[in-house]
């Protein structure tokens, strides 16, 4: 089969690799109907991170269908259509069983697909622990609506629900790359008083705009005194960094006023300056780290509901054969591109000559 391949920091190539096999009982294999293209992925290119093995097939946002499950797996069966999770974990460990899935204690525990074990953009992936690792797409919901639930939307979903935030509160959010423009959809389920995106690029700023014209938008040289004006209390309640830029976790705490809740989702290239004599007395609260990403059925219980449906983040797709032109156009930010979705094998050969936007930018 065709896989995407982590050669070595810089390199990415498009190899044949055997089909992948049950390991375990608790495995599945599933055919992966589409995937996507990550900026982590984009950092694995880059050395950024450390722990992923060269030689892995790369990608960890994908859907698909069961093709085979291992003896122990009950709750999904071949023929089911599935999302699967970022995430690797097992679900009776001391940090899964308090739901904190990202650090479960087993071998390949965590953010593994991708990264330490191979991955799914390719036309196959095993996935351990399908039990916890994969959900049922409800009758209704297509691939694209589903594409960005293990990971992505999972991000957004978990930075809300943790941010603590209420109805009377002022939401900064910074960032509308695809994990920032999901935690906005995220975000507004909570129906704070007032959400403001910070974001330097005008087609995603007009994309936030045509899509949620209710939100307030500004660039990054006059966030913080536009925050300022349009909240109560000299800052945001509640402020999310979801960028990742170079100068973005500085102003996610200069931007929140004393006592905020601060809720860093991004993931930087180098360390980040944490200056603590210049925040004395703010009071606030941090909260970091990666993804808990075991909300992924409630989340796809909103979709069929219709109140999350982020497929208009993918604006290009491309055959998995031309997986290379698609990184090439993601990572440099050309042709308005938010997200591009991969299609494997068949319907990737079907729809190999429509690899354009999916939706018209406005």
């Amino acid at each position: 089969m065709l896989a995407y391949t982590y050669v070595e920091q810089g390199s990415f190539a498009l190899k044949e690799k055997p089909k992948p096999v049950l390991e375990g009982p608790r495995d599945a294999i599933v055919k992966v109907t589409l995937s996507s293209i990550c900026t982590s992925d984009l950092h694995i290119k880059h050395g950024s991170v450390p722990r992923a093995v060269p030689g892995i097939t790369v990608g960890h946002e994908m859907v698909g269908v069961v093709e085979e499950v291992g003896s122990q797996v009950a709750r999904v069966k071949p023929g089911d259509r599935v999302t699967v999770n970022v995430e690797t974990f097992c679900g009776d460990c001391f940090f899964c069983r308090k739901g904190y899935v990202n650090n479960c204690t087993d071998p390949n525990g965590g953010w593994a697909l991708g990264c330490r074990i191979d991955g799914g953009q390719a036309e196959y992936v095993r996935v351990p622990y399908a039990d916890q690792g994969l959900n049922k797409i409800p009758d209704g919901v297509t691939d694209r609506q589903a594409l960005f639930v293990g990971d992505i939307l999972a991000t957004g979903f978990w930075a809300a629900r943790i941010s603590e935030i209420t109805r009377e509160d002022t939401v900064l959010i910074l960032g509308a790359g695809p994990t920032g423009l999901c935690t906005l959809q995220c975000v507004l389920l909570k129906e704070p008083k007032q959400v403001i995106l910070c974001e330097k690029d005008p087609v995603r700023l007009r994309f936030v705009r045509e899509h949620h014209p209710d939100v307030l938008t500004v660039g990054p040289d006059r966030v913080l005194e536009f925050v300022q004006m349009h909240s109560g209390h000299g800052g945001a309640d509640v402020v999310i960094e979801a960028a990742g830029g170079e100068d973005t976790f500085r102003l996610a705490w200069q931007c929140a006023r004393p006592n905020a809740v601060v809720t860093i989702v991004a993931l930087y290239d180098q360390p980040q300056v944490l200056p603590l004599p210049e925040m004395y007395g703010k009071n606030l609260t941090f909260k970091t780290g990666g993804v808990d990403g075991c909300d992924c059925q409630e989340i796809l219980e909103l979709i069929a509901q219709g109140r999350l449906d982020t497929s208009a983040l993918i604006t290009h797709t491309y055959p998995l054969k031309d997986i290379q032109t698609a990184y090439d156009l993601f990572e440099n930010r050309r042709d308005h591109v938010i997200k591009v979705a991969i299609e494997p094998g068949d319907a990737g050969e079907r729809n190999s000559k429509s690899c354009t936007s999916k939706e018209e930018l406005p």
